[in-house]
C-alpha cells in the first residue's frame, strides 16, 4: 500500500524545478507543492476495500474559518469493541482515501478503540479541492470537535501515519482534551525529508511552503506521545521518525518495529503497539 507523500527519490529535484518556475508566480509554486505533498484523489488503495466492509459511514458539517465557505467531510467509524473502550481519530497520509488505511483502522480497533477516520478535502467524498497544510489541520480540529461531541466523557486519542503524523502533532498540540498522541512512519518536517533523499543537498528548503514543522509544535503536546517507526522504512528513514521523538516531552516512548516498511509496520509492529499502550497510555488491550 503507498501513502507516501513524497513519491520517489527525486522529490528536492522536483522542488527545484518548481523553483525555476516560480517566476509565473509563488501561488503557482505552493499549488504545485500542495499536489506533490497531499497527491489528493477519490481512489483507494483496492487492499483497504475489504477492512471497510461494515464500518458507518460519518458526515462531518463545518464552515471553514479559513475559506469562509461549508465544508463537509467524509468519514468511516469503526465502532468500540465494548461500552468503556476509549475513541481515536485517525488521520490517514497522502494518495488515497481513508478506505486504504482501513486495515489499520480495523488493528486499532482490535487494540480496543472505537477508530474515527476522516478525508481531507480533495479526498474521497469530502468536499473537493486542493488541500494545504492549513485546511488539512483545520479538517482534523473539525473532526475531533466531533468526536468530542458524541462521546464528551470517553477517553480520546489521535493517530497519525506519515503525513497524517504531522497533523495530528498539531492537534495534539493545541487540543487540551487529546488523552494521547501516536504517531506511525512521520517526520520532523517536509524540508528535513527532502534533504534526506539522494538531492537532498540542493538549496530549495527556503521555497517550501507547506512545511508541516511537527518537530516545532510536538513540544506543546501536554499528553503521553508514543512514535512508532518501521526499521526498513524506505520513505522516511528511521532516524527522522526518531528526530521527531527527541523533541517530544515526557511520557513518551519510541517503538522501532523490526523489518518494518512505511506500509507494513502497523500490522508486523501490532505485539510492540499493544504493550506500548499498556506501559504509556495503562490501556488494558485486549
Amino acid at each position: 500500500m503507498r501513502t507516501d507523500f513524497l513519491r520517489g527519490r527525486t522529490a528536492a529535484a522536483t522542488l527545484l524545478v518548481a523553483s525555476t518556475l516560480a517566476v509565473g508566480g509563488c501561488a503557482s509554486l505552493d499549488a504545485k507543492q500542495r499536489e506533490w505533498i497531499f497527491q489528493p484523489s477519490a481512489r483507494t488503495w483496492p487492499g483497504g476495500l475489504a477492512a471497510a466492509q461494515g464500518m458507518e459511514d460519518v458526515w462531518i458539517d463545518f464552515r471553514s474559518q479559513e475559506t469562509g465557505e461549508p465544508v463537509r467531510l467524509h468519514g468511516l467509524w469503526a465502532s468500540r469493541p465494548h461500552a468503556d473502550a476509549p475513541v481515536l481519530l485517525y488521520l490517514h497520509g497522502a494518495r488515497w482515501d481513508v478506505r486504504g488505511s482501513a486495515q489499520r483502522m480495523r488493528r486499532m480497533q482490535e487494540l480496543g478503540f472505537g477508530v474515527l477516520g476522516i478525508d481531507y478535502r480533495g479526498f474521497g467524498r469530502s468536499t473537493p479541492g486542493l488541500p494545504s497544510e492549513s485546511l488539512a489541520y483545520e479538517d482534523a480540529h473539525a473532526a475531533w470537535t466531533w468526536l468530542a461531541q458524541q462521546y464528551p466523557q470517553v477517553n480520546r486519542y489521535v493517530f497519525g501515519h506519515s503525513l497524517g503524523g504531522a497533523i495530528a502533532v498539531n492537534l495534539a498540540a493545541q487540543a487540551t482534551d487529546v488523552r494521547g498522541l501516536l504517531v506511525e512512519g512521520s517526520f520532523t518536517s517536509i524540508p528535513d525529508v527532502v534533504a534526506a533523499y539522494k538531492w537532498g543537498w540542493l538549496p530549495v528548503g527556503p521555497l517550501i511552503t507547506q512545511r508541516f514543522d511537527a518537530a516545532q509544535r510536538i513540544g506543546q503536546v501536554r499528553a503521553p506521545v508514543l512514535v512508532v517507526h518501521g526499521s526498513d522504512d524506505q520513505t522516511i528513514p528511521p532516524a527522522i521518525g526518531q528526530a521527531l521523538y527527541e523533541r517530544a516531552p515526557q511520557p513518551k516512548r519510541w517503538v522501532l518495529v523490526d523489518g518494518g516498511s512505511h506500509h507494513n509496520t502497523n500490522g508486523i509492529g501490532l505485539p510492540q503497539y499493544r504493550q506500548a499502550l499498556r506501559d504509556l497510555f495503562g490501556l488494558q488491550t485486549p
